[in-house]
């Protein structure tokens, strides 16, 4: 198993987590099915990536990208350092580590 795929995992059951958490504290719809969606196809990319499926970084890549990419725009919307930060932190290693292990 390589550092890219343990890194799309872990993002994706850090999205999984902040979707359920962002649910339970503003009762926020829109982060829960966003957060279950996109954990569970980073979860999904990696798992096709230790098959050895070559979707599964296309996927993996795609969604970690898409992710930085909404959170930079979330935060530049509304100045919350949170949880925008951490998901553009992690997003930004997560995906260095796909690069690297392509």
């Amino acid at each position: 198993m390589n550092l890219g795929i343990v890194a799309a995992i872990a993002y994706g059951l850090l999205a999984l987590v902040g979707g359920i958490i962002g649910y339970v504290q503003a009762k926020s719809q829109v982060s829960l099915i966003s957060g279950l969606v996109s954990g569970l196809l980073l979860i999904l990319g990696g798992v096709l990536q230790l098959q050895g499926v070559p979707l599964g970084w296309v996927l993996s890549l795609g969604v970690t990208g898409l992710l930085i990419v909404v959170f930079v725009g979330r935060y530049l919307k509304t100045r919350k350092p949170m949880p925008a930060i951490l998901m553009i932190v992690a997003g930004i290693v997560a995906l260095f580590a796909l690069l690297n292990a392509a």
